[in-house]
């Protein structure tokens, strides 16, 4: 879908994030400090290996070519408060609100994955962009199907979440031809700890540190979700939030490689 448009994006703040990265580092250990960032995103977290290194960690290979983002930005945020109260609930839903957005985001999460991890291509379509859908399907074809299992994801494992970034975006080509077509893109990051529903009904409490936990880091897994959904004007009721990213990756993985 956005991939046929030419798309003037409001221009992002530059920002300064090494203070921020470094406590990150330092609270978050589980994280290897030779890992390449930028912008609190893993870039290269997949290593490449040769025929005399033995097997490959079983890990989670991307589903997307997109960089894979684990912690929030201090500015970012503040832009996202900004675009949302001052932009987009004003002028183009009166009726938005981050909180509500999260919360159903969650259950889109559960069931695209589950979808995903059980080959249910056709619930997909109406849910995710079909460029997205075509990528993922080549994807998950080399996947094991221990991998496939460890794609679902239950709203209740989602122990931490946050939107990184919210995009509003214009059609140059549309608006020549004088109609002002536009989008809001919501990039998400949810943090999941894997059957966390299951131990919360047998009333067992992960310990504050289950990042550096050998019990549970390899029950630990990211999830990268974008959402995207038109608000040209005299459109609104008729467009859904779709997805156009997915990606679900293990930091214990990084560890590995």
């Amino acid at each position: 879908m956005t991939s046929n448009l030419r798309i003037r994006r409001i221009k992002y703040l530059k920002t300064r994030e090494g203070n921020f990265l470094g406590f990150i580092r330092k609270t978050h250990p589980i994280y290897p400090q030779n890992v390449c960032l930028r912008g609190l995103q893993f870039r290269q977290p997949f290593r490449i290996f040769s025929s005399g290194d033995g097997p490959r960690p079983k890990g989670l290979p991307p589903l997307m070519n997109f960089p894979q983002i684990i912690w929030p930005s201090i500015f970012k945020s503040i832009r996202n408060w900004i675009l949302c109260n001052t932009i987009i609930t004003p002028y183009f839903d009166r009726e938005f609100n981050l909180p509500d957005f999260i919360a159903g985001s969650k259950q889109a999460v559960e069931v695209v994955s589950h979808a995903i991890s059980n080959g249910d291509w056709e619930q997909l379509n109406p849910i995710v962009i079909e460029e997205t859908l075509s990528e993922i399907k080549r994807s998950v074809s080399s996947f094991s199907a221990q991998q496939r299992k460890d794609l679902a994801v239950s709203k209740e494992d989602i122990y931490f979440s946050f939107p990184y970034q919210v995009g509003v975006m214009f059609d140059d080509e549309k608006e020549r031809q004088g109609v002002q077509q536009r989008f809001v893109e919501i990039t998400m990051c949810y943090h999941v700890l894997l059957g966390l529903k299951e131990l919360r009904a047998r009333d067992i409490t992960p310990p504050l540190n289950v990042g550096i936990s050998p019990e549970y880091q390899d029950r630990i897994c990211i999830c990268n979700y974008r959402f995207i959904r038109e608000f040209t004007k005299g459109k609104e009721g008729e467009s859904e939030w779709k997805v156009n990213i997915v990606n679900h990756f293990k930091p214990s993985d990084l560890i590995r490689s």
